[in-house]
This record gives C-alpha cells, sequence and structure tokens, in this order.
C-alpha cells in the first residue's frame, strides 16, 4: 500500500534493535481517516475469505482490526494482554513474547466471543517474529476456529514472522513489507 509506505518514511522513525517506531499514527496517536483507508484495504483483501470475525491483541492492533471490521461488516474481538475482574477462567488463553518490550504476556479471549464457527481474520499492527500472531493462532485452534487469513499492516520481512505464517498455509497479506531498517532507514520491498 503505497499510501502507507509513505506515511512510514514522512513520520517513521528507526531505533536501534530493528525497531520501526510509528507513534504518529499507529501505536500512540491514530489517525482514523488514514486507518479508515487500511481497513478499506484489508477488506478488498480479504473480501473472498468468508471472514466472519475478526480477532487481534491490545492495543495496538485494536484500531486496524475495528476499521476492518467496520469495512466488512463483521464483530472485532480484542485479546487481552492482562487479566482483568470481569475476564473469569472460561477463557482461552496463550503465551506471547513481546521483543520490543522484552516480556512475556498472556493473552485471553473469553469463550463466549469465538467458537468453531467463526472463519477468523487475524489482524495485527506489525508481523517481526510471529509470536502474537502465533498466539492468536493458539487461541483460534483451541475454540476450534478456522483462521482464513492474517493481515499486517507492517511486515519486516527480514525477520522470521512471514515464513512461520506463510508456512502454516494460512492466506497472509500485509500492507506494508520491510526488507530492511539498516542505517536507520527504512528499505520497503
Amino acid at each position: 500500500m503505497k499510501l502507507l509506505e509513505d506515511k512510514i518514511a514522512s513520520e517513521g522513525l528507526v531505533l536501534p534493535g530493528n525497531i520501526l517506531k510509528v507513534d504518529q499514527f499507529l501505536n500512540h496517536q491514530i489517525d482514523p481517516m488514514f486507518m479508515n483507508e487500511m481497513g478499506k484495504e484489508f477488506a478488498k483483501l480479504f473480501k473472498d475469505d468468508g471472514i466472519t470475525k475478526i480477532i487481534t491483541v491490545e492495543s495496538s492492533g485494536i484500531a486496524p482490526a475495528v476499521l476492518t471490521g467496520l469495512q466488512m461488516e463483521v464483530p472485532v474481538v480484542f485479546a487481552r494482554k492482562h487479566k482483568s475482574l470481569t475476564l473469569n477462567d472460561n477463557i482461552y488463553s496463550s503465551d506471547v513474547y513481546s521483543y520490543t518490550k522484552q516480556t512475556n504476556n498472556k493473552i485471553s479471549i473469553d469463550k463466549r466471543f469465538i467458537n468453531s464457527t467463526d472463519n477468523i481474520l487475524v489482524i495485527d499492527d506489525f508481523l517481526a517474529n510471529g509470536q502474537a500472531v502465533l498466539g492468536l493462532l493458539d487461541i483460534a485452534k483451541k475454540a476450534g476456529a478456522n483462521v482464513n487469513g492474517v493481515g499486517i499492516v507492517i511486515e519486516k520481512s527480514f525477520q522470521k514472522g512471514h515464513k512461520i505464517i506463510k508456512d502454516s498455509g494460512i492466506h497472509l497479506e500485509s500492507l506494508a513489507r520491510i526488507a530492511s531498517l539498516e542505517n536507520e532507514k527504512v528499505t520497503f520491498e
């Protein structure tokens, strides 16, 4: 998506450790009009996949997931990273390692919101090592749901996440694919 690549090039900041900071429009401040354009693109890319529900991980995946859900007219469920008082033991959960935060998180979805009749689209902000997506795939499997697609806003294709998802046979689409972040410069595929 050329519009996203242009936005990354003009507003993104490359940090040490192959980290791309895009908090101007995705991870802290959200540009809703721009996010809606991404939602339209995801809806177009997955229109033939029979999607009945979108799942994501809080918090940066929520905005692109919700606007994709709006375009596809399907519900959106987000996995919580921390157990709240309102989330009982009737949950599906998985452990996920966050590279950028250097921590392990247990993500959870209430069993009422995902089941074996669902055709899932996973939406996430970044794909690097694939841990968040693998956690969501694990939850979907525990629920008996079908995962028909994975949509990623920004993929770091030089890391292993792409191969992990493609090897699983799931339809993967990324709106921007980054080949390198060397010398503090973003190089797109």
